[in-house]
């Protein structure tokens, strides 16, 4: 059984969160770090966001995703506060360019995971319906939703296969590793796309009628208070920014 950032939504058993309180969790810790000005209260903020997918990971017992998230983002800090003042040149540029991606990034990238990881293709389409999205924007959603998950299984079944062949890093034929690894990926995704799209149609999510759910799904007291601090912590992030630029008018 592989554990990491794109694993199964059907390996988790325990559901802390209704679909539609992650989605908002998503949105909320992506805007609001991605437009992180990293001034005053608005730091402190930043802090108790990138917190989130890692206290998830670990209350779902995902220890992998949890390592992965927390090496790469605190070390991008570390690289930022320590590393970074003794560079100069190409190098500076490109461990910028890491950390500041790593940043400002990995912890939506991180909670996306989480959403993709715990909420089964019923249980997203179900919260769809019960926020009357249009089926033009659910059944793609749909299909994107396995999408990541059964790329990341099918390279994995790919590295196996090239590792029995002896075609990795540092192996005899390192130069063959993108043709035998990257090409066969690539015809994997449009078949995959293709089967997903297939798959979907054929379960009638492009039928005119009202489809039915056997998945419950609802709000629960967890869901209420998470979506309040959401919305709370983005009244407070437009605040800050329409204040900022207020005064800048002024």
């Amino acid at each position: 059984m592989r554990s990491g950032f794109f694993q199964s939504a059907e390996l988790s058993a325990r559901k802390i969160f209704d679909p539609r309180t992650k989605l908002l969790m998503v949105i909320t810790i992506g805007t609001v770090i991605m437009a992180d000005t990293g001034v005053g209260w608005m730091s402190v903020l930043i802090w108790i966001l990138t917190f989130v997918p890692l206290a998830l990971f670990l209350i779902e017992r995902k220890w992998k995703a949890a390592l992965i998230y927390f090496c790469v983002y605190w070390g991008a800090t570390a690289m930022q506060t320590y590393l970074l003042p003794l560079t100069t040149g190409v190098v500076n540029f490109l461990l910028v360019a890491m950390s500041f991606f790593s940043v400002r990034f990995m912890p939506g990238i991180a909670m996306a995971s989480y959403m993709v990881n715990t909420t089964t293709v019923s249980e997203f389409m179900g919260a769809m319906e019960r926020m009357r999205v249009p089926q033009g924007l659910s059944i793609p959603l749909s299909v994107v939703f396995r999408f990541f998950p059964t790329v990341a299984e099918e390279y994995a079944a790919i590295s196996d296969a090239m590792r029995m062949r002896g075609i990795r890093f540092g192996g005899k034929k390192p130069g063959k590793m993108i043709e035998y690894r990257l090409v066969p990926l690539l015809v994997c995704c449009v078949k995959i796309g293709d089967e997903l799209s297939a798959a979907a149609l054929t379960r009638g999510l492009g039928a005119p009628i009202r489809r039915t759910n056997v998945c419950r799904i609802g709000l629960r007291a967890q869901d209420i208070f998470a979506m309040a601090v959401c919305f709370a912590m983005i009244l407070l992030f437009l605040f800050e920014r329409l204040g900022g630029a207020g005064a800048v008018v002024i």
